[in-house]
């Protein structure tokens, strides 16, 4: 029995160290935990894969376009802006044009006094216009006569002929008057006024603003008269002021008188 029993033990492997099984164990659970921990550590790198890029994608501004700005200009220097104008030449300017606008108004006036009829007319330097007052024959000028004085130019044609304003002025008197039979009185700018007697009929008002030239009444015989014709006396001052020469008035102005 007991040399069977050695042969046997002799067979057989020697069974491990008691600290052997233990080792083996832990040697197990360390490849499971190693394995497992490599195995979380990917799952770990899966994750922050995926979540790198969204984070990345979180934290970046967003792509909004820069609001539309005002173009910047550049400023001027004083020195490079034009100059203010100069009063004076601003004065000069605006009279040029006033007289370039009187100028061409005294030009529609003269073309309508021939157009409407007057004998002459002509511009002064000063811009005025005087016109011959009707068309006719001079049958008498200012001076003495029968023994007393005439104070006007009497210039003869038919009844209805047009009578013209000398120059600008104001209706002042238009009717009946004592020895004229009907008149009309204009007063001029320079206080002067122009009498027109023995008319026919007028054509204006009292207060009426005429043109030189402006048809004002007709050749009439009224009053008292020796035959049809425009009596024209000057007067300075007032209506009753003293009485000049027409012809010579007529003359200062400009304007020779003509049949």
């Amino acid at each position: 029995m007991s040399t069977s029993s050695t042969s046997l033990s002799s067979c057989l492997p020697a069974p491990p160290p008691a600290g052997a099984g233990a080792v083996a164990a832990l040697a197990a659970g360390a490849l499971v935990t190693g394995a497992q921990a490599t195995y979380d550590e990917l799952d770990l790198q899966l994750v922050d894969d995926e979540v790198r890029p969204v984070a990345a994608l979180s934290l970046e501004p967003a792509s909004i376009p820069a609001p539309d700005r005002p173009a910047v200009v550049a400023p001027v220097a004083a020195s490079e802006l034009p100059d203010a104008a100069d009063p004076d030449d601003l004065a000069a300017l605006a009279k040029g044009t006033r007289i370039g606008e009187e100028s061409a108004r005294r030009a529609d006036q003269l073309s309508a006094a021939r157009a409407e009829g007057a004998p002459a007319a002509v511009t002064a330097a000063s811009g005025e216009v005087t016109v011959q007052p009707v068309r006719g024959r001079i049958t008498s000028t200012a001076g003495p006569r029968w023994g007393s004085t005439h104070y006007g130019l009497d210039i003869a044609n038919r009844i209805g002929t047009p009578i013209f304003a000398v120059a600008d002025g104001v209706v002042e008197k238009s009717g009946p008057a004592n020895g004229f039979g009907l008149w009309v009185v204009v007063r001029h700018p320079d206080g002067s006024r122009s009498v027109y007697g023995h008319i026919n009929q007028a054509f204006v008002a009292a207060g009426e603003r005429v043109a030189a030239g402006d048809r004002i009444a007709e050749v009439g015989n009224r009053g008292q008269s020796t035959g049809p014709h425009l009596h024209l006396e000057i007067r300075q001052g007032s209506v009753s002021g003293e009485k000049v020469d027409p012809v010579g008035w007529l003359r200062a102005r400009g304007l020779e008188l003509t049949g």
